[in-house]
């Protein structure tokens, strides 16, 4: 281990962030460069080498955390990236997006402050790139076999590599002009600049991974004859079916799903737009829904300038500790503070949207809400409560109901759905349809990014077994797998 008293005499440091007056005029990462090397080794002595790490069990990728926190600790930087990247493809995507699931697993984390694993973990990999330590790592002989990959989100690509590494020759498909899913025009550049998205694009492309962008399979191309050009094909294509919200009013013109909203701001950081055509400057911006992307809303809408930015959530207000029906090691309902929160707006709980209110040219001006409470379980509207709100920008970040129905991939397919309205599929995470497989989103529904990649490695696995009838690719999860939660 790496020191026997290291979480004796070390307390809990994260990476610090910018001043907000200071990053609230860029769209950088909102930390302040560097910040983590001069602390991470002490952090990294924290991790107590536990008999039962159960820190692997909170990672769905499972992460070898212990190795890797011991070789940060001695500062053995290549090992330590040896490590990391034994388990998992692009850490420093889910060094920067995860929301850690493997800290709420941490065993120091029973009575103190969790090791930062995932500071960690980032600090690894970006000292790795800095010493050139990430390197293309091409098969040394090819299969023969082909396989097509649609979407590049992060499901998809982990499949891709890890297909590619094993011989196979393989096409990744992506309906938008650029590679990386939701990773590219999803994820605010705030949060991760796409430089890191960049350079595993680079190092794919020297495996051997072909890309074919703005191409979107059951419009460009017919599925059923991409599944007889190609010996198998993996479906990662995300749960893109935004939910939304039918209440009066909703047809006003600045009314927006959350991905109609954050690509534009992306595409500007991208050199597409000078400006975006939907803008938060000067107007009152509300945010319905109280998740990541939400926050991705507010953090953005901060940046653009507006007037205020007001965030509903239907849910009451988690607490900021553990409720006993949420104990370690399981991921608890927390109330979480972003740095997009740190930034400013007001957040409102126990909230629902009634209708919206616009002006005489149809634009958006009002939104009405009402205050509600579960009681025997059901969520009721509390009378004399309802208030009207301004909202000149009203952006909906409830989650995604499952994938694209509308594009004619599943239907060409012929593809089996699960009670939810995702591509339903087997121990191998093959489809109904031979040679077809699912991976991410696509199949088990809006998740983390930890899942997406795990996703992508398991059912490479049954690809390459499917082609080769054995393989030696790691699966790190089972279909059926769900998060260590109540």
């Amino acid at each position: 281990m790496a020191d026997p008293k290291g979480f004796l005499n070390h307390g809990r440091e994260v990476a610090q962030t910018r001043p907000v007056g200071e990053r609230v005029q860029d769209w950088n990462e909102v930390y302040v460069p560097g910040s983590l090397l001069p602390i991470i080794s002490k952090q990294a002595s924290r991790c107590m080498d536990c008999g039962i790490p159960f820190c692997h069990q909170g990672c769905p990728l499972g992460n070898l955390i212990p190795e890797w926190n011991d070789f940060a600790y001695r500062e053995d930087w290549s090992a330590a990236s040896e490590r990391l990247h034994a388990t998992n493809n692009f850490p420093e995507f889910t060094g920067r997006l995860c929301p850690a699931p493997c800290e709420s697993a941490c065993v120091l984390g029973i009575n103190q402050p969790a090791v930062t694993i995932k500071n960690v973990e980032v600090s690894i990999i970006d000292k790795a790139w800095d010493a050139n330590d990430v390197k293309p790592q091409a098969p040394e002989r090819l299969s023969g076999k082909t396989v097509a990959v649609i979407g590049s989100g992060p499901a998809g690509l982990a499949a891709a590599q890890q297909l590619t590494r094993a011989g196979h020759t393989v096409a990744v498909y992506e309906r938008a002009d650029r590679i990386g899913g939701l990773l590219r025009y999803g994820i605010p550049e705030f949060k991760m600049e796409k430089r890191h998205i960049n350079r595993r694009i680079e190092q794919m492309r020297a495996e051997g991974t072909k890309f074919r962008t703005g191409v979107e399979i059951g419009r460009d191309i017919d599925a059923a004859k991409l599944r007889k050009r190609y010996d198998a094909v993996v479906i990662a294509a995300g749960a893109t079916m935004a939910r939304d919200l039918p209440v009066p009013g909703r047809e006003l013109k600045g009314v927006y799903q959350a991905m109609e909203y954050l690509p534009l701001a992306n595409k500007v950081q991208e050199g597409d737009y000078v400006t975006t055509p939907v803008s938060a400057e000067g107007k009152h911006v509300v945010v319905i829904g109280g998740g990541d992307t939400g926050a991705d809303c507010v953090g953005t809408a901060h940046r653009q300038g507006a007037a205020s930015v007001t965030q509903l959530e239907i849910m009451p207000r988690p607490g900021e500790e553990r409720n006993p029906n949420q104990p370690w090691p399981t991921f608890p309902m927390l109330y979480k503070v972003t740095s997009a929160h740190e930034e400013g707006g007001e957040r409102v709980y126990s909230v629902s949207t009634t209708h919206f209110e616009g002006d005489e040219d149809g634009n958006v001006q009002f939104l009405h809400l009402i205050e509600v409470e579960f009681i025997d379980g059901k969520l009721t509207q509390k009378p004399g409560t309802e208030r009207k709100i301004p909202a000149q920008l009203v952006t909906l970040a409830m989650g995604f109901t499952g994938t694209d129905r509308e594009n004619g991939l599943v239907d060409q397919f012929s593809l089996d759905l699960d009670e939810r309205g995702n591509v339903a599929r087997d121990a191998e995470f093959q489809t109904n349809v031979p040679g077809v497989f699912v991976a991410g989103d696509a199949g088990r529904g809006q998740s983390l990014i930890v899942w997406a990649i795990a996703e992508g490695r398991s059912a490479a696995r049954g690809v390459d077994r499917f082609l080769t009838g054995a393989s030696d690719l790691p699966s790190p999860i089972r279909p059926t797998d769900r998060s260590l939660m109540v």
